[in-house]
């Protein structure tokens, strides 16, 4: 699926800092922790708490945290609708990986078994 150039340009210049807070936001309404929230957003980029503060507090775009991460080999595996687009059919890479966190977020915050939400074998 093809995201229009404005709306890739749009995510890549979000910084990670402003849509942080809504992730906690987000998973501690439906009863779920930032530790929890921490742990897919390590288990997608390797990023431990300290760089996730860290990147918080530098006010990355999307653009350079995506740069900065080591996206788990496993993330293709992350497939369905977010935000509207089916992740599996996005094109243009960092659009892709926003996707991809928005994904395990919303995952997590609806309750998913966090093994399931990590791609675990069962």
């Amino acid at each position: 699926m093809a995201t229009t150039p404005e709306h890739d340009q749009r995510i890549a210049n979000l910084t990670f800092a402003s849509v942080y807070p809504h992730y906690v936001n987000k998973v501690e309404k439906k009863g779920r922790t930032k530790e929890e929230l921490h742990q897919v957003i390590h288990w997608l980029t390797g990023f431990n708490d300290a760089d996730i503060q860290q990147l918080i507090d530098d006010k990355v775009t999307f653009e350079t945290f995506f740069a900065k991460a080591k996206i788990n080999p496993n993330a293709h595996l992350i497939t369905g609708v977010i935000c509207g687009y089916r992740i599996e059919e996005i094109i243009t890479p960092l659009t892709k990986q926003v996707r991809y966190l928005d994904k395990v977020v919303d995952e997590l915050a609806k309750g998913k078994k966090m093994e399931k939400i990590l791609r675990q074998p069962a």
